[in-house]
């Protein structure tokens, strides 16, 4: 588990079909084999590591549902630990298991603050609210606009100056993780709602949707 709070920026050294060796300067201080590392928001194990760099485990399947995949040698990366409980969590819940991938759609600045458009992911809207709280390559930020098309966040001058996502271009892929609470809320719903054929009930799809919710009287 980890907080969206980025700790390092690294630099990519290799990547291979089975692993990802990163450069570091600081959190291979009190690393373990074994040890978790959110690496762009995924969270990956780590294998081996020395003063300077560390091998992570990646699976094909990740690197083809990440943008861990697009990574060449020399590409910045966000860097964060596995959080421990006796800290403030400074961010937000966040799991490091991606739920897609969206392009960049704008980039603007307003005043000392950096926003950034993205995709919203086919999906994932019901998850996305105003004001809550969204994690784009690892990074905790709290939605400030959202349309059909795109949500907005906004960098302030530490995010821009101690994370990767202000250093990428417009079209470049984020990684996408939405809210956990959001998802047990809609998991509950809509089996509390829609019913469970368990339990002898009509079968309904778990997608919620506005008709739906209204039918229900909400």
């Amino acid at each position: 588990m980890f907080t969206g709070l980025i700790e390092e920026i690294g630099k990519v050294v290799s990547v291979r079909q089975d692993s990802l060796e990163i450069e570091c300067k600081r959190i291979q201080s009190d690393l373990s084999i074994g040890d978790s590392i959110a690496v762009n928001g995924v969270c990956l194990t780590v294998v081996s590591f020395s003063s300077h760099r560390f091998k992570a485990e990646v699976m094909p399947v990740t690197l083809r549902a990440t943008n861990l995949g697009g990574l060449m040698p020399g590409i910045p990366v966000n860097l964060e630990r596995a959080m421990a409980l006796d800290k403030r969590l400074g961010g937000h819940l966040v799991a490091g298991h991606i739920d897609a991938t969206a392009p960049i759609l704008d980039k603007r600045e307003e005043g000392d603050a950096l926003l950034v458009s993205v995709g919203i992911p086919t999906g994932l809207d019901a998850f996305i609210i105003h004001k809550g709280s969204i994690a784009l390559d690892g990074i905790s930020l709290t939605v400030a606009h959202i349309d059909d098309r795109q949500m907005t966040v906004s960098l302030v001058g530490h995010t821009r100056n101690s994370t990767a996502l202000a250093l990428k271009r417009i079209g470049d892929a984020v990684n996408v993780e939405c809210d956990q609470i959001g998802k047990y809320i809609q998991k509950m719903v809509s089996i509390q709602y829609g019913g469970n054929a368990s339990h002898g009930t009509r079968h309904r799809s778990e997608k919620l949707s506005m008709d739906y919710l209204m039918e229900q009287g909400f």
